[in-house]
């Protein structure tokens, strides 16, 4: 993978503003519009958090790149933990699209020459 050039720091950062990001999002739910206290703050604090990461990460690693990524697992951790707290159902029309999404960072990451600096 041409990838591996940039620093494991570079990586680390990117991973806990993907954790963050899918903090902030799936404690959104909990927050019930804004409207209780402790899930507002998470969903603020986790937010504050991803995109200071994800900041720090595009010194390094190319922006579409590393978006592709975030996006990419964001999506699918934020549908697998609505599916595991929150109940959500998940058809196969939805697992197909995640199969896709994952698909679609994949061949961005191995074969596109767009995201090279």
């Amino acid at each position: 993978m041409r990838y591996w050039r940039f620093t494991v720091k570079s990586w680390l950062f990117l991973g806990i503003a993907i954790v963050a990001e899918v903090v902030a999002t799936s404690g959104l739910k909990a927050s019930d519009g804004f409207t209780r206290l402790w899930p507002s703050l998470l969903v603020i604090v986790g937010y504050t958090v991803a995109f200071y990461f994800l900041s720090i990460t595009l010194k390094e690693i190319p922006v579409g790149l590393a978006y592709a990524i975030w996006a990419g697992l964001g999506i699918v951790l934020v549908t697998f933990i609505g599916w595991l707290i929150y109940g959500q159902t998940l058809d196969a029309a939805s697992v197909i699209g995640i199969a896709l999404i994952i698909t679609g960072v994949a061949v961005i990451n191995l074969f596109s020459k767009a995201t090279v600096h």
